[in-house]
């Protein structure tokens, strides 16, 4: 039997992925214990006040078909967001709504790039990044993110990846797995590169109100003199701690929206308008929330980096923002995946191995920082016995 191309493009770059993440479910699921950090969860659940909000508007009718583009409440509520924030206007005709960041990106790779084509990004990735550009049939070309750069991927590494094939310019700010924030130098030399060469910039910003202690978000919009070739994605899967409701959007020239729209609504035509009305509603209000999430997760990788700096050899990455830590082992191994194997079945502790994330982040773990405090704290303990062992 014969499959489509694009199935080949992705074997292996879906669940394969999530190896660690799939056999502690299935260790909980045997009634082991396991202390799970493998996934960017919230660490709170859904907020009752969206919930009630989303009931309200099932319960007043809001469950049949929706507008393609997205709901006008939402589409004013994110006019408005991305207004405060960038100190300008930015018009309803800029923003797409989809179920969630993912979808997002789907769709803007789907909307700009033929096979052959080749998109630029940071290595270390997320993990789904590399089958969403694959997706469309374009290929990923990687840039290395050194840790003596904290992560911030470099204008001058990118140019030397362009080609006549490159077609975009991927970011991630805040930065998953790195917790990386990039500075507005670092966006405009990026832009500015970008514009040079005349080029997309495709900026993942899901993580923007999850920033810890000092560090500040600059979206990608930030400077207006680049604002024709920039589309940012964001959700409330993170920020409002709604992963399950499936609510995100893209904004980006009402040009690219135009053109996306189509496709858009040939793959959904339209999500949920209860989701949307729930949606609308959470962007309107201070993202305290989320604020009070990332304090909360900057102090467990402070317990992390105190618990585990140093030992056996082993370092602490610190975020900037973000749900994760990253922990170098290259000192004790640089097989991050049969470590991280090892830890789970020896100690019950699930991290991912950095090898998820790109060839950079091999030698590493990502921890997410999502259990309590004592939790975490019981859970470096297990790592520095079981580190201390393996070293020896």
């Amino acid at each position: 039997m014969q499959y489509a191309a694009v199935t080949t493009r992705l074997a292996g770059l879906g669940s394969d992925k999530w190896l660690l993440s799939n056999a502690a479910i299935a260790r909980a699921r045997a009634g082991l214990e396991v202390i799970n950090l493998t996934i960017g969860e919230p660490d709170v659940p859904t907020p009752g006040s969206l919930i009630d909000a989303a009931a309200r508007a099932m319960a007043a009718g809001r469950t049949g078909y929706s507008n393609g583009r997205g709901e006008p409440a939402l589409l004013r509520a994110l006019s408005d967001r991305y207004s405060r924030m960038t100190g300008r206007a930015i018009g309803q005709d800029r923003f797409l709504c989809l179920p969630g960041t993912q979808t997002a990106l789907y769709l803007v790779f789907q909307t700009l790039c033929d096979p052959g084509s080749a998109v630029i990004l940071g290595d270390p990735m997320y993990a789904t990044y590399e089958g969403l550009i694959r997706a469309s049939g374009a290929d990923p070309v990687p840039v290395t993110l050194r840790p003596e750069y904290s992560f911030r991927i470099q204008a001058s590494d990118i140019e030397e990846k362009i080609t006549q094939a490159t077609r975009a310019i991927f970011l991630n700010t805040p930065h998953n797995p790195t917790g990386a924030v990039l500075r507005p130098d670092d966006l405009d030399a990026i832009c500015a590169l970008a514009e040079a060469h005349d080029l997309w910039v495709i900026s993942d910003e899901v993580y923007g109100d999850l920033t810890h202690g000092a560090a500040v978000f600059t979206s990608a919009l930030a400077n207006p003199a680049y604002e024709n070739r920039v589309i940012a994605t964001a959700s409330i899967s993170k920020s409002h701690a709604a992963p399950g409701f499936r609510s995100g959007w893209l904004c980006g020239p009402a040009g690219f929206c135009v053109r996306a729209l189509p496709l858009s609504e040939t793959m959904l035509f339209g999500s949920q308008p209860f989701i949307a009305d729930m949606t609308a509603e959470a962007i309107a209000s201070p993202p305290s929330l989320a604020h009070a999430m990332a304090g909360r997760m900057a102090e467990r990788a402070a317990i992390i980096h105190d618990a585990l700096d140093g030992v056996a050899g082993m370092r602490v990455h610190r975020p900037e923002a973000g749900m994760f830590a990253l922990l170098d082992i290259r000192a004790i191994s640089g097989d991050s995946q049969q470590f991280a194997l090892d830890l789970l079945h020896a100690t019950g502790v699930a991290v991912m191995p950095g090898a998820s994330f790109g060839v950079a982040l091999e030698g590493w773990l990502r921890l997410a920082l999502n259990a309590d405090d004592a939790t975490t704290a019981e859970a470096c303990r297990r790592i520095a016995r079981f580190a201390g062992a393996e070293a020896a």
